[in-house]
């Protein structure tokens, strides 16, 4: 029996490798094709505390809303120094207008360099209202040919919605539009 608790670990042990250095390639794969620059970068906000937005959210107060940890402060920080590290080059951000998304923007991109917008606010309950805000969303960066990258701070949900993958808080979706579709180019984890 020892054996084969032995054997389920080293088991267990490998597969840890195998995941931890598949995701060590995505990011590397990543941060290439933001180098390139002309990509579309879907980020979810940096850590945050708590789960979910107490009652009474009002989006002009950030005291009324989740915020960031200061873990999460750190993780903004650390995706602005990468960024800059890997030479990824950033022509545009741009941001849900709740605070933990304009802060993952300012502390990795700047103060005042976010543009605040409301099609990437989470997303509405209502089915039609649901659609419209993603087709707004694909708008935004269908047909991006920047130099640089095109960088969205948005949530969870909406990056799920459009790409059928559920990012870590911070973490970023490399994608591009096509005719009304959103295809995934890479990832990249910050933490």
């Amino acid at each position: 029996m020892e054996i084969f608790r032995l054997g389920i670990s080293r088991l267990a042990g490998a597969a840890l490798l195998v995941l931890l250095a598949s995701s060590a390639a995505a990011t590397e794969a990543g941060w290439a094709l933001l180098r390139e620059g002309g990509q579309v970068v879907l980020i979810r906000h940096a850590l945050t505390a708590g789960t979910a937005d107490p009652p009474g959210l009002d989006i002009g107060n950030c005291a009324t809303q989740r915020n960031l940890s200061d873990r999460g402060k750190l993780q903004a920080r650390k995706m602005g120094a990468l960024f800059a590290a890997r030479a990824a080059p950033v022509e545009r951000v741009l941001s849900s207008r709740y605070c933990r998304c304009l802060d993952t923007a300012r502390f990795a991109f700047g103060e005042g360099v976010a543009e605040a917008e409301p099609a990437l606010d989470p997303l509405p309950a209502d089915e039609g209202g649901r659609e419209a805000q993603l087709a707004a969303m694909r708008k935004l960066f269908a047909g991006f040919a920047g130099s640089g990258n095109m960088v969205l701070i948005t949530h969870g949900e909406n990056i799920a919605a459009l790409t059928g993958q559920v990012p870590r808080e911070g973490e970023a979706v490399i994608v591009r539009a096509d005719q009304g579709s959103v295809h995934v180019l890479g990832r990249i984890i910050f933490n």
